[in-house]
């Protein structure tokens, strides 16, 4: 059996800030960490719920081997709650886990199939691939002897101890950078989960991407009236810009889903706000419009 990762000795998960504490037969926040008998069991490892091989810039990546193929893979479960998550109905539940909509494959069979669609990458996408970080770091751990480029698309909402071995496998990441206020954090896109600061663990998360030299573009969803205050967004282009100006970062537009039903972001408003991002930042991207 697979050793679970980032539990304490009574089944605290320390993968992520929620930092479930977690009884025994039940999950975590995420849905897919548990605990059975006192000791932390990660039972969906291997279950893949997507693949693909997409074109790289759909992740979005714009400046890591573009106009090149990469195998996308997909997992069930999420750490946050997001309520207009467009990948809802892998990301907000197990029930996902059943052979009808699903299959199980080892780390190696990742590999051949990589190989197989010569794909020079491998994307851990979708949903949100950290609560997976078993699976993750074994499949990297193979996709590097046999180099193949490790592509992570994730919230960033992990812990520094779990970050530092996954980006350590990375080559490239996506960071969905979902907003710059802590309370919208919390409250809105991860459930109320108390004591928790996503933001925070986000923001750090980005920093180590780019300490570690792993080639780096952050997403923003861009939500009429959650995360749409000029304010704000001048917050997330300083934030970029204080670490590299450099850094490419994609402003897309919201549309209705999931448990959100506000009217879709304005194309003109996102148009205007990438022009003043790049008053900031050198690589400036929109997208669904």
């Amino acid at each position: 059996m697979t050793k679970a990762l980032f539990f304490s000795e009574d089944a605290h998960c320390e993968l992520c800030p929620n930092n479930c504490q977690i009884k025994s037969g039940t999950f975590g926040a995420c849905g897919v960490r548990g605990n059975k008998g006192g000791k932390g069991i990660i039972p969906f490892y291997g279950f893949i719920t997507a693949l693909a091989l997409d074109p790289i810039e759909k992740k979005p990546l714009y400046h890591f081997k573009p106009g090149t193929k990469i195998l996308s893979l997909g997992f069930a479960g999420c750490n946050l709650r997001c309520p207009f998550c467009q990948n809802w109905r892998i990301s907000q539940n197990t029930e996902a886990c059943d052979q009808s909509r699903g299959r199980w494959m080892k780390p190696q069979e990742i590999i051949s199939a990589a190989k197989e669609a010569k794909s020079p990458s491998i994307a851990y996408t979708y949903s949100e691939p950290l609560v997976h970080a078993e699976y993750v770091i074994d499949c990297m751990k193979l996709a590097r002897e046999n180099e193949i480029a490790n592509v992570l698309v994730t919230n960033g909402c992990i812990n520094k101890k779990a970050a530092e071995q996954i980006l350590d496998l990375t080559d490239a990441a996506n960071v969905d950078l979902k907003c710059f206020n802590k309370d919208t954090y919390q409250k809105v896109l991860n459930g109320g989960v108390p004591g928790t600061n996503p933001l925070e663990a986000v923001k750090e998360f980005i920093k180590l991407c780019y300490k570690k030299n792993v080639h780096l573009e952050i997403t923003t969803l861009i939500v009429p009236d959650l995360n749409d205050s000029s304010e704000e967004l001048n917050a997330i282009a300083d934030f970029i810009a204080s670490i590299n100006k450099g850094i490419p970062w994609h402003i897309t537009a919201y549309h209705p889903d999931y448990r959100w039903n506000a009217p879709p972001t304005n194309p003109d408003f996102i148009r205007n706000t990438a022009k003043e991002a790049q008053k900031k930042l050198k690589n400036v991207h929109t997208g669904n419009i």
